[in-house]
């Protein structure tokens, strides 16, 4: 049988996505398929790549009897690799997806594997699995977040210039995070830890009214035509009017606020603290539903376990942009491997002075995503010849090469998502 194949995948249409033609995912589901028809007043949140249960892709191969990925390397288990087989029992160890965020999602972090465990054995409605869900995401556009903790002097100076935020915390943890010392790192996150759970558990009715009167100042000094950003009034407005009422509003004081341009990433370890806040990204994460919220969503929230778990060392914005390596072997493959066994992800540009070019075989199942350019695909693994444009996903299991005949005069664009062990 074919162990190279085409796949349709799973759309979810959560409410943050970006509607119709505007989302990256829509766009590519009308490129890849020209009978989907793209409904303009529907969100087009993610595109799932993968096995999942809640979205295993459909494979696009006639000659093949099983109908979803997930089924056929249940049937086929050689086909991620000998290495990958064994390490991860037989499934394929990671989701692909796309993301267009429209508005913010929700302020999370996910679990390490001992944390996992535990939370998924006391609340198993809320926590699926026992997996950690380390991901990585890279920018396809201009792309926002909020992503770990900013360096204690600049929430020192919020604290000072937003009243506000600071009677949430109260004068007594406010004053021990402004005389912790950079010589003391753990007084540091202990202090930072104390002022982060203070407002995350503050009274509801205390912090709307809080947050009532910072909207309604920023507003005014905005409507003045004053600067704001001493107070981050920009984003603060942005998600209020996403948000009203939500006490995630207040975390943009502690967390930074980091902008990829695209191919760039960032990369989310266990108990990073993070929210995506707008733009297109391709992302990579372990196979796990464990997401632990407090903020900015309608979805269940479980504060004290967020405070507990987070990871309170604070650092620059740009210390979260994780960098790719451009390959040795191949100048037109950038790795980006982080410190997870779980996934990699490489990005192949492909010049236009190239035409034939060779997606080379690994020791590991991969997915391909094409974003630009067309080609025809060629495997002594396919059944047939097989047609790559914008949008096309293929499967490509372990040790199995496809050679790519270009036909687009700008080159190519390519994301394949694989397991490095």
């Amino acid at each position: 049988t074919p162990a190279v194949f085409p796949l349709s995948c799973a759309v979810q249409s959560y409410s943050w996505g970006k509607m119709g033609l505007e989302s990256e995912v829509a766009k590519l589901l009308a490129s890849s398929d020209p009978l989907v028809q793209i409904q303009p007043d529907r969100p087009y949140a993610e595109l799932w790549m993968g096995a999942h249960p809640r979205g295993d892709a459909i494979i696009r191969d006639n000659r093949i009897p099983q109908k979803t990925l997930g089924q056929w390397i249940a049937d086929n288990p050689a086909c991620l690799g000998a290495k990958v087989k064994d390490a991860f029992q037989g499934r394929l160890p990671f989701l692909f997806k796309v993301l267009s965020v429209n508005t913010a999602l929700s302020i999370q972090a996910h679990p390490n594997k001992e944390l996992a465990v535990k939370l998924h054995a006391q609340f198993p409605e809320h926590y699926p699995d026992a997996n950690h869900k380390p991901e990585m995401a890279i920018a396809l556009t201009p792309f926002e977040g909020l992503c770990g903790f900013r360096p204690v002097e600049e929430i020192v100076s919020f604290l000072q210039s937003v009243p506000e935020l600071r009677a949430l915390i109260g004068e007594v943890a406010a004053e021990q995070l402004e005389r912790s010392g950079s010589d003391d790192p753990r007084g540091v996150s202990a202090a930072l830890r104390v002022c982060f759970t203070r407002l995350m558990k503050s009274e509801k009715k205390f912090f709307v009214d809080q947050l009532n009167m910072l909207v309604k100042r920023i507003s005014q000094e905005a409507a003045e035509g004053k600067d704001t950003s001493g107070s981050n009034g920009d984003l603060l407005l942005r998600l209020h009017s996403q948000y009203p009422g939500d006490i995630g509003c207040f975390t943009i004081y502690f967390l930074n606020l980091v902008r990829l341009e695209p191919g760039e990433a960032m990369f989310l370890g266990a108990n990073e603290p993070h929210a995506y806040l707008h733009g297109d990204c391709v992302e990579c994460m372990a196979c796990s539903d464990n997401t632990v919220r407090a903020g900015l969503t309608p979805k269940f929230i479980d504060v004290l376990t967020l405070c507990e778990m987070l990871n309170y060392t604070p650092a620059p914005s740009s210390s979260k942009i994780f960098p790719a390596a451009q390959s040795q072997l191949d100048p037109s493959v950038y790795l980006y491997d982080p410190p997870v066994p779980d996934f990699a992800i490489m990005r192949i540009e492909i010049p236009p002075s190239i035409k034939l070019y060779l997606v080379s075989a690994m020791d590991s199942a991969s997915i391909l995503l094409v974003i630009q350019g067309t080609a025809v695909g060629t495997s002594t693994a396919a059944a047939s010849e097989m047609t790559l444009r914008r949008g096309s996903v293929l499967f490509i299991s372990a040790n199995e090469s496809i050679s790519l005949h270009l036909s687009s005069p700008d080159g190519m664009l390519l994301f394949r998502a694989c397991c490095l062990l």
